[in-house]
């Protein structure tokens, strides 16, 4: 398979303050773990150009919009907060369209068959960004906005989201809530932030609650028994993902106990459909993962099973 990483440099820029979990030094610790399994040469880097407003307006209001763009400080080192632990800088409106950006860079790429997949190393994150607020760490949300450029501009009639980060994807699910374009599948910790209620199965909402202190055999099953048969019931012709790492036992953001050989099982999972109903087209985006060492190692097993390196 051809994969490409995609980011811009704007990503790194935004900074919420030394105490803050989602911090520049996650980009890093990536990068750093990618050099270590010595994939330059092997996948392919590209830097992206920033979103339009036009491409952040598919899935947010303009209000929504306005709040970020409209508080950012005008002095390095101010911060201002959109809630406790969502705050801006000088940079992050402009990260903010660069992640967005990216994540349109690499579904262009592949639906032109420049690429089989990609995998966007990016932040701010994006899936608890609703359309109408930004939220939890999130300003706006990078896999929808992709999703829906997908379906609107690339003709695309069904994608699917598949979300493994330990908490909720509460902005995604609200996104495409009711949208028989898009099927959302993802597993979460449960109670756990965003503290919303499980919802109903459906054959486009497929989303798992969990205990604390699952491992892996826990998520593989729930793949295995949900995911699986929706998505092959689904028939994606783009599938898109959520990857956050947090859910890496490991991460005292959660507390589930996922591996690095979990995400790349579950990355092959995906990818057999993909192959099967969507000519391998994947494209994921960074999502959460706080310990460094535990992102970096596990970015690096997601990397190397998208680009079918052993």
């Amino acid at each position: 398979m051809s994969t490409a990483i995609f980011n811009h440099p704007d990503c790194i820029r935004h900074d919420m303050g030394e105490w803050h979990p989602e911090a520049p030094a996650r980009l890093q610790a990536i990068e750093d773990q990618l050099i270590l399994a010595r994939l330059d040469g092997l996948i392919e880097r590209r830097q992206a150009g920033a979103a339009d407003v036009s491409d952040i307006a598919r899935n947010h209001s303009a209000a929504a919009i306005a709040r970020v763009r409209d508080n950012i400080p005008r002095e390095v080192g101010e911060l201002f907060p959109l809630d406790s632990d969502t705050l801006l800088c000088t940079y992050s409106y402009k990260a903010a369209l660069g992640a967005a950006g990216a994540a349109l860079a690499a579904t262009d790429a592949v639906l032109a068959g420049e690429i089989d997949n990609a995998f966007c190393a990016i932040r701010p994150p994006g899936h608890h960004a609703c359309p109408g607020e930004s939220m939890g760490f999130c300003l706006f949300n990078n896999v929808a906005i992709a999703a829906r450029h997908a379906l609107d501009v690339g003709g695309l009639e069904r994608v699917a989201i598949i979300d493994f980060d330990v908490h909720h994807g509460n902005g995604t699910a609200e996104s495409f809530h009711g949208d028989p374009r898009v099927l959302m599948a993802s597993f979460f910790q449960h109670p756990l932030y965003p503290y919303t209620e499980p919802e109903p199965v459906t054959p486009t909402c497929v989303n798992i609650p969990v205990a604390a202190r699952s491992k892996g055999d826990v998520v593989r099953q729930l793949v295995r028994d949900f995911w699986l048969p929706a998505l092959h019931a689904f028939e994606p012709q783009m599938i898109f993902i959520s990857a956050g790492f947090d859910a890496h036992r490991e991460d005292d953001m959660g507390g589930l106990a996922l591996v690095e050989a979990d995400y790349a099982w579950i990355t092959r999972q995906v990818m057999d459909v993909a192959r099967l109903y969507a000519g391998g087209r994947i494209v994921s985006c960074l999502e959460g993962g706080y310990n460094l060492s535990a992102l970096g190692r596990s970015v690096v097993a997601h990397v190397k099973a998208l680009a079918e390196i052993d």
